[in-house]
């Protein structure tokens, strides 16, 4: 799990950004808590935001070197008139990282006047939100496969997960089964039918594989989605997985970890924001592609829910928590949304197949 962001000093981190090729000055920081991973920091010179420094969770991306290459490959090719680019700072090595202590550090640039969103009940952000995946998509369609590595093999792999939660199932206490029996239930029931619906014939793309809608960047002065960012699980994929995980974070107007199962949503009219916002890319997914996208939308979520499920179990070694039961408070929302996307099951088919033409 990350190191805590509080036992950073202003000292320390200022002694870090001198393996960085920045003007070397003493700068302000500003901890940015919305990601459960790594330790993230907004640089800035006299009030004014300059970068932004992440420790690399280093216990999860155990390939760090693969990681930063992916992020590098990727980068070059995500600069188009309607996609802002981030800029990696080099380490004063040469290398887009450097070690130090034990740990991994990295600096990027900050896009000025941006913001991200939590959750939405605004149509235009969802057809914004749309929008810059399927640019993002476009812009690295034609992307070596051979140039990623798998920081994290089988990131969104069903079979895997399933192994973990049932390992995990075996060795917990008795008392985590008992508070998480209904879940585990869910969890069980709902593998089975996701394991029917999968369809093994299809391409594999280059996936930002964590495309919630607080990793998309918006103008604070048009609304307009400006790029992707948290860009650590760049990878190999399938489409379905972006659009999935997407839709899971936007069609929801909740918190990810709502104890109150009546206010998660599925929000019809995002939805369709969304997709008429990805169709805006030209055609470039294929038939069973557009056919594995409601597949996407049930998948997603329950992954995350049976993950977050499976570090409950675990006695939370992966997410970073607040209070005991929050994985599985997180558990129990997702598969709440998983089973109400499993309800509209043939309403997504029928807007994915009448918005989006195959390639």
């Amino acid at each position: 799990m990350a190191v805590n962001q509080a036992a950073y000093s202003s000292e320390e981190l200022n002694a870090i950004l001198t393996s960085f090729k920045v003007p070397q000055k003493t700068y302000t920081f500003q901890p940015l808590t919305a990601g459960y991973i790594n330790d993230t920091f907004l640089v800035l010179d006299n009030e004014t935001p300059l970068y932004i420094l992440q420790r690399i969770n280093h216990s999860v991306f155990e390939n760090v070197e693969g990681l930063m290459v992916n992020v590098g490959s990727a980068l070059k090719q995500l600069k188009a008139k309607q996609y802002e680019q981030i800029t990696l700072i080099p380490a004063q090595s040469g290398k887009t990282y450097s070690s130090i202590d034990s740990g991994y550090w990295r600096i990027m640039t900050y896009i000025s006047k941006s913001t991200t969103h939590n959750t939405t009940n605004n149509p235009e952000i969802a057809f914004e939100a749309g929008r810059i995946i399927g640019k993002f998509h476009a812009l690295l369609v034609n992307s070596s496969l051979d140039h990623y590595v798998d920081t994290i093999p089988k990131f969104h792999n069903l079979n895997l997960r399933k192994m973990q939660f049932l390992a995990a199932l075996a060795r917990t206490s008795d008392e985590k089964t008992a508070t998480a029996n209904h879940a585990i239930t869910f969890a069980k029931e709902t593998i089975v039918k996701i394991e029917a619906m999968e369809n093994q014939q299809l391409p594999v793309r280059i996936c930002h594989n964590d495309t919630k809608l607080n990793n998309i960047l918006f103008s604070e002065t048009t609304g307009k989605a400006l790029c992707l960012i948290d860009l650590d699980t760049i990878m190999k994929g399938y489409f379905h997985y972006d659009f999935g995980d997407a839709i899971r974070t936007i069609v929801n107007t909740a918190p990810e970890d709502e104890q109150e199962h009546s206010k998660i949503t599925f929000e019809k009219n995002l939805f369709e924001a969304f997709v008429n916002g990805l169709s805006k890319n030209g055609l470039f997914l294929t038939k069973e592609e557009i056919q594995a996208l409601p597949l996407g939308v049930i998948l997603m979520p329950f992954l995350h829910g049976i993950r977050a499920l499976t570090d409950y179990l675990n006695n939370n070694i992966y997410y970073k928590v607040a209070y005991e039961n929050q994985n599985l408070d997180r558990c129990l929302s997702l598969f709440d949304f998983t089973r109400k996307a499993l309800n509209e099951l043939e309403y997504m088919k029928s807007v994915t197949a009448t918005q989006l033409k195959p390639f």
